[in-house]
C-alpha cells in the first residue's frame, strides 16, 4: 500500500466496512473465530459421555483423561477471545496516529499469533495421541464425530494462526513511512534551518520615515499676506 505505515493508511482516514470485510486479514480471523467454537464446543457438548450403562458419571472420551478435554476447551476459549479482540484492533489500526502505537499493535499480533499457533500444536498433537490410546465403547462411540471434529479443527487452526502471524510479521517488516507525519515547512536535511517569514520581496526596507499623505506643507509666508508693522 502506497504510503502505508505498518500496513495502514494515513491515520484518521474513512473505513469503508465493506472494505475491511473483504480483507485477507478479516477473513483469516473470522475463519479461525469459527474454527475455535467448533473445538470447544465438540468437546463440551458431546466429548464428555458415559462409558458403559454400569459407569453414568461422564468422563472425557479422549482415554478418558479429563487434561485433553480441558486443555482443548481452553485453547478454544484464548482463540475465541483472542479473535474478538484483534478484530476490533483491525478494525480501529487506521485510527491509531502514533507510530509507536501502531508498531506495539504489530508486534502484539505477531507475538499472539505465533503463541496460539504453537498451542494449537500441541492442543493437535495430545487430542489426536490421545484418542489413538482410546477403547471405543459403546457410550464412547456416539461421541467419536465431535472427538474427530475437535482434532480435525485443531489442526486447520495451526495453519491459520501460522498465516497470521507471517502476516504481522510481514506488517512489521513494512515498517513506517515517515513522509505520513512530516510536515512540509520543516527542511529535510539535518542541518537546514527554518525558512524565513514571507514578506513582500523579502529585501527589508532602507528608507526612512516618510510623512503621512494628504498633508500640507504650510509656507512660512503665504503669498499675499504681509506681516503687520507696530
Amino acid at each position: 500500500m502506497e504510503g502505508a505505515s505498518f500496513g495502514a493508511g494515513r491515520a484518521g482516514a474513512a473505513i469503508d466496512p465493506v472494505d475491511f470485510l473483504k480483507q485477507p486479514q478479516t477473513l483469516l480471523r473470522v475463519t479461525t473465530w469459527i474454527f475455535s467454537i467448533v473445538v470447544f464446543g465438540s468437546i463440551i457438548n458431546e466429548c464428555y459421555v458415559n462409558k458403559d450403562s454400569q459407569h453414568p458419571e461422564l468422563l472425557c472420551i479422549f482415554n478418558e483423561n479429563e487434561s485433553a478435554c480441558s486443555y482443548g476447551i481452553a485453547v478454544g476459549v484464548i482463540a475465541f477471545f483472542g479473535c474478538i479482540f484483534f478484530f476490533v484492533l483491525d478494525l480501529h489500526f487506521q485510527q491509531i496516529s502514533s507510530v509507536k502505537d501502531r508498531k506495539r499493535a504489530v508486534l502484539l499480533d505477531l507475538g499472539f499469533s505465533g503463541f496460539l499457533a504453537f498451542l494449537w500444536f500441541v492442543a493437535f498433537c495430545f487430542l489426536a495421541n490421545q484418542w489413538q490410546r482410546t477403547t471405543l465403547t459403546r457410550g464412547f462411540a456416539q461421541g467419536a464425530d465431535a472427538a474427530r471434529a475437535a482434532i480435525t479443527f485443531s489442526f486447520f487452526s495451526i495453519i491459520i494462526w501460522v498465516v497470521l502471524a507471517l502476516r504481522a510479521l510481514q506488517r512489521y517488516r513494512l515498517g513506517t513511512d515517515m513522509s505520513l507525519f512530516a510536515t512540509e515547512q520543516f527542511g529535510t536535511e539535518p542541518g537546514a534551518s527554518y525558512p524565513g517569514y514571507p514578506g513582500g520581496s523579502g529585501v527589508e526596507s532602507t528608507e526612512t520615515y516618510q510623512s503621512p499623505p494628504f498633508t500640507e506643507t504650510l509656507e512660512a509666508n503665504p503669498k499675499g499676506y504681509q506681516v503687520p508693522a507696530y
